[in-house]
């Protein structure tokens, strides 16, 4: 078995639809996030090879949990992280929750309904947004709306990128009750632009996908660490923009990503609100977590 760095896709953290460990977070906490990362996208690689055979990529996926929780030292993204971790006295447990995710997605292909779809944000998702916050020190009653905002993250995700899901992978996470709904077929994801039938469902989708959003809103509020703030401020702000493409366009023929002119102008947008938000006070701030 070749190490489960030489599946990775090439993509790095540059090349995602939300800061990662971005300039706006502290330098202290950038090395543990960014191995955080390239942990999880090691696995989510293996998990989408569109040349692996499952039961490899399980095995892949079983050998980096393995090696994460010290058993073994031959891959090295599982070693990086387990020391990082180790070094400021945090668990496994959000990484672990991901490699749940990746297995979902060698042996889950499909999705019957609306609730399914979130119980896999659930592994997928939420756990990134936990993680960073726990690094931070933040309270756990922070949870709820990162859970809400990293799941509208990752649902747009899905209607972004749902025609190469199909194509490369077989995978669709539309589930098959908003498809029935709308009257749309699966297959049409296969094509070079949707049916209205297709697109009916695609914008009903990416409503209910502004309403995690939305109730994502407060976490920036809640969020003690200044910088952090900043950085999940911009987060919305580009999850926003995203949704509301996702609400009016056609993914399957139709631009729905942010072009790095846009991306400087939401940052810069979203970070002077939530500075200025800071200054004069307004909204809940949450208590430390010590001891949580």
């Amino acid at each position: 078995m070749s190490s489960a760095s030489d599946l990775r896709s090439g993509k790095t953290h540059r090349d995602e639809n939300f800061p990662v460990a971005s300039w706006i977070i502290h330098p202290r906490h950038r090395a543990l996030i960014l191995a955080f990362y390239n942990f999880v996208r090691t696995a989510d690689d293996i998990a989408d090879h569109a040349q692996l055979p499952a039961d490899e990529k399980l095995r892949y996926l079983d050998l980096l949990e393995a090696e994460l929780l010290g058993r073994g030292d031959t891959q090295a993204e599982a070693v990086r992280l387990r020391n990082a971790l180790a070094e400021r006295g945090l668990p496994p447990r959000h990484a672990l929750d991901l490699l749940t995710a990746f297995r979902m997605d060698v042996t889950k292909l499909r999705y019957e309904n609306w609730d399914e779809v979130v119980h896999y944000c659930r592994y997928s998702a939420m756990p990134v947004g936990r993680f960073v916050l726990d690094v931070h020190g933040e309270s756990t009653l922070t949870w709820p709306a990162s859970d809400a905002l990293c799941a509208g993250l990752q649902v747009n995700n899905h209607l972004q990128d749902c025609g190469k899901d199909y194509r490369d992978l077989n995978r669709v996470y539309l589930p098959r009750d908003a498809l029935a709904a709308s009257g749309a077929a699966v297959e049409e994801l296969g094509g070079a632009r949707s049916s209205p039938q297709m697109l009916q469902c695609l914008h009903a989708l990416a409503a209910k996908t502004q309403a995690l959003l939305d109730q994502g809103r407060a976490l920036a509020p809640q969020v003690r660490d200044f910088r952090l703030g900043l950085e999940v401020s911009v987060i919305q702000a580009f999850a926003d923009k995203i949704v509301a493409m996702l609400r009016v366009r056609d993914p399957l023929s139709e631009r729905v990503h942010l072009s790095p002119m846009e991306l400087l102008a939401y940052s810069l947008r979203a970070m002077a609100g939530e500075a200025a938000r800071r200054a004069v006070g307004r909204g809940a701030q949450s208590k430390t977590a010590a001891g949580v």
